[in-house]
């Protein structure tokens, strides 16, 4: 994938996580890709957790599985969330059969 597109889709879950998680007082651009989000980056906590699910399953026909052994991984960062995005998305287009992507 291409650097620009890369930069795309963080900015684009920026702003879905402005949005979902109601941060009025944040811009996306000021949000860091690699900054963590839960603890000492931006606070988020389980429950904010739970609402990037909803929201990624809305916006991108994902279901993010919480007991999946990489799902925590995935959840540290916006680049992170970015490459879980471009994988499930990536499978579900394969035609895999452990994808975790649902038809909108």
């Amino acid at each position: 994938m291409h650097a620009a597109d890369n930069t795309a889709l963080e900015l684009e879950i920026k702003q879905m996580l402005v949005e979902a998680l109601q941060l009025e007082d944040m811009a996306a651009a000021q949000i860091d890709s690699h900054a963590p989000l839960f603890g000492e980056g931006l606070g988020l906590d389980s429950v904010d957790a739970l609402e990037i699910a909803v929201a990624l399953q809305r916006r991108y026909g994902l279901r993010i599985s919480a007991g999946a052994a990489d799902t925590r991984e995935y959840f540290a960062t916006v680049a992170t969330l970015a490459t879980l995005v471009r994988k499930l998305t990536a499978e579900a287009a394969a035609g895999s059969p452990t994808t975790r992507v649902t038809q909108p």
